[in-house]
């Protein structure tokens, strides 16, 4: 909803189950997110206070056409849109190991989206497709872009096993020191 509105100023998202039953929000805790996401738990109710982050939670459709809207931001903060919906239709290749595809097929639209996490993304899948410049190069996009994530994304790509292919490469030990 954000990307296809140009909604800058804020996070939007929109999830719908086309039947009752559907599963419209996978099961997760939000132990990924950053301090100050706010989540309802199990019970129906609109939060007003922080869910402690190790509570697993998840959505499903009562009715056909369930949609599930989710506006925010961190207070105080000026609201930095990652593009995880770019990276979104490459993911399932993504998990299918289909790496050198991702590459290809991606990274026209993930570079002309200037967003972080996708370009953060494609340098994971140039990195396990044996492309260290452009892993690299891709890795040092995805931090230059990216303002308060920039040392989450940083100390991510430290320890993250994607990168174990070109981890004693000189300027890729630079970006993440």
């Amino acid at each position: 909803m954000r990307h296809h509105f140009g909604i800058r100023a804020f996070g939007a998202n929109t999830w719908t189950g086309h039947n009752a039953g559907d599963r419209i929000i996978n099961e997760h805790d939000e132990s990924q997110d950053e301090p100050g996401h706010q989540r309802a738990d199990e019970t129906p109710y609109d939060a007003e206070e922080e869910v402690p982050s190790a509570v697993k939670r998840t959505a499903f459709a009562e009715e056909p056409g369930t949609t599930i809207v989710a506006v925010g931001s961190i207070p105080g903060k000026a609201y930095e849109p990652v593009g995880w919906e770019v990276w979104r239709p490459f993911h399932p290749l993504y998990e299918s190991g289909k790496f050198a595809e991702v590459a290809d097929r991606g990274r026209a639209v993930i570079e002309m989206s200037g967003y972080s996490e996708p370009l953060y993304n494609l340098a994971c899948c140039e990195s396990l497709a044996g492309r260290p410049p452009e892993a690299i190069e891709h890795l040092r996009l995805a931090l230059e872009r990216s303002n308060q994530y920039r040392e989450r994304l940083r100390s991510l790509a430290a320890e993250d096993s994607d990168f174990d292919p070109i981890r004693e490469e000189p300027a890729f030990k630079e970006l993440v020191r």
